[in-house]
This record gives C-alpha cells, sequence and structure tokens, in this order.
C-alpha cells in the first residue's frame, strides 16, 4: 500500500527537522517548487503554460510565439498563474507591452517568451523579438509565495471547474483553428493568383465566406465541418498547381516484354 496518512508525512518532516536541527541528520535537501503554473495569455484569451506546477525551482523555460494579425507591431504579455485554460479564471501577475516589432503578416515575427524563477522564488519574463532583438521584461516577487489555503483554493476551483473548462476550451481551439485556415487559405489564392481554375477558387471563397460567419456562433461542431471542408477544398489549389509545374511525360522508348513487372 503506497498511500500515505497525512498524520504520518508530518510526523516524519517533524522528525527530520529536528534531526537536521540537532545535527543528526546531513543530507537532507529541500526543495522549492512553483505551487501552480505559470504561463501567458495568448490568442482567445487562452493560458499558455510555461512553467508547470510543481516545478522545482530555479527553473527556466522559453518558448516562440508570434502575431495574431497582420502589421502588428506590439504584442501584449500578460503573465498568468493558475491551473484554468482561461486566461480571466487565472491569477494575473503583471503586464508588459514589447513594441517595435518590424511590419509582417501573421505568424511570421518570432517572439521569444523567457520565464526564468531563481532560488529566491523571484520571476523574470523577457519577450524578445528575435528579426530586430528588442526585448522587454518584468520581475515578480512573490509568484511561490502563496499560501497554502490559496494554492489549494485555486486547484479546487480547477478542478471543480474541469469538464465546464475543457469544453470551452476545445471552442476556442476550434475558433482559432479556423481563423488560421482562413488565413492560409486567402493567402494560398493570392499567391496562386491564375493558376487556381476558376470553379476551385470560386469555391473555396465561398467556404472562407462562409466559415467567417460560422466563427461569429458558438457552434464549435459546425466550425469544425466546415474547417474540414475548406481544408479538403484547398488541397485541391495545390493538387492543380503541381499538376501545371509536372513537365510532359515522353512517350516509352520501349514496350515491356510480356511478363515483365513494370516499375
Amino acid at each position: 500500500n503506497k498511500s500515505v496518512n497525512p498524520d504520518e508525512v508530518v510526523a516524519v518532516g517533524a522528525a527530520v527537522q529536528g534531526g537536521v536541527l540537532g545535527g543528526e541528520v546531513k543530507d537532507v535537501l529541500l526543495l522549492d517548487v512553483t505551487p501552480l503554473t505559470l504561463g501567458i495569455e495568448t490568442l482567445g484569451s487562452v493560458s499558455t503554460p510555461l512553467i508547470a506546477r510543481n516545478t522545482t525551482i530555479p527553473t527556466s523555460k522559453s518558448q516562440i510565439f508570434s502575431t495574431a494579425a497582420d502589421n502588428q507591431t506590439q504584442v501584449e504579455i500578460n503573465v498568468l498563474q493558475g491551473e484554468r485554460p482561461m486566461a480571466a479564471d487565472n491569477k494575473s501577475l503583471g503586464r508588459f507591452v514589447l513594441d517595435g516589432i518590424p511590419t509582417a503578416p501573421r505568424g511570421v515575427p518570432q517572439i521569444e517568451v523567457s520565464f526564468d524563477i531563481d532560488a529566491s522564488g523571484i520571476l523574470s519574463v523577457k519577450a524578445k523579438d528575435k528579426a530586430t532583438g528588442k526585448e522587454q521584461s518584468i520581475k515578480i516577487t512573490g509568484s511561490t509565495g502563496l499560501s497554502k489555503d490559496e494554492v489549494e483554493k485555486m486547484t479546487k476551483e480547477a478542478e471543480a471547474h474541469a469538464a465546464e473548462d475543457a469544453k470551452k476550451k476545445d471552442a476556442i481551439d476550434a475558433k482559432n483553428n479556423a481563423d488560421a485556415l482562413i488565413f492560409t487559405a486567402e493567402k494560398s489564392l493570392k499567391d496562386a493568383g491564375d493558376k487556381v481554375p476558376a470553379d476551385v477558387k470560386k469555391s473555396v471563397e465561398e467556404k472562407v465566406a462562409a466559415l467567417k460567419e460560422t466563427i461569429k456562433s458558438e457552434d464549435k461542431e459546425k466550425i469544425e465541418v466546415e474547417t474540414k471542408a475548406l481544408s479538403e477544398e484547398l488541397q485541391k489549389i495545390g493538387q492543380q498547381m503541381y499538376q501545371k509545374e509536372e513537365p510532359p511525360k515522353e512517350a516509352p522508348k520501349e514496350q515491356p516484354v510480356e511478363g515483365e513487372v513494370v516499375k
């Protein structure tokens, strides 16, 4: 039986601490951990985790993000603490803005967001534009200094709302995926120009228009169905492009003899 009685844990802890104070136990390493998950707010007001709860500190983690709109010249970094998938349901530890990002289509800029927690529990968050090297940062003290009751309350809230939160997160993901595919479709049509047959172009444009309307609703299933339909239609553009680029096939010089396997 691997279950542990909480009273026994406290008793064992007290015995070890007593031994340390008395000089009897020397090889005990007391490890501090992050009490709750740390992350940032991303597209659709989603909380994207960078450092998971119960990670031993000091620790650091970085991840590449990008812009959500064309010609976006700044991003706001909202630093979050908590276990819920939506930003509004977590605790905001601080915000800062990285500006001066060169204008570019959405998804092109590379913004590296780095989290670093030192042994004292001080959290440093930095956002750096990889193209220009420009960066902004914030220091947050007390990110690991929550009381046991606060941690327990936030953890229990996450557990109580798990099913509802998952449903909400899935709906946001469906919208984000649809939005990204619309962007890809419009860019593909623009890049392909007159190489796309009129009927294929018309079909893609109609599906894009329909999906834009459906995104405004909360109908996750319908969004997913129409996203899939647009994705399949987009494949036709790729097929048409490849067919036009293929060189004409030469007639075979020799016919295979009867019984020969043609590979």
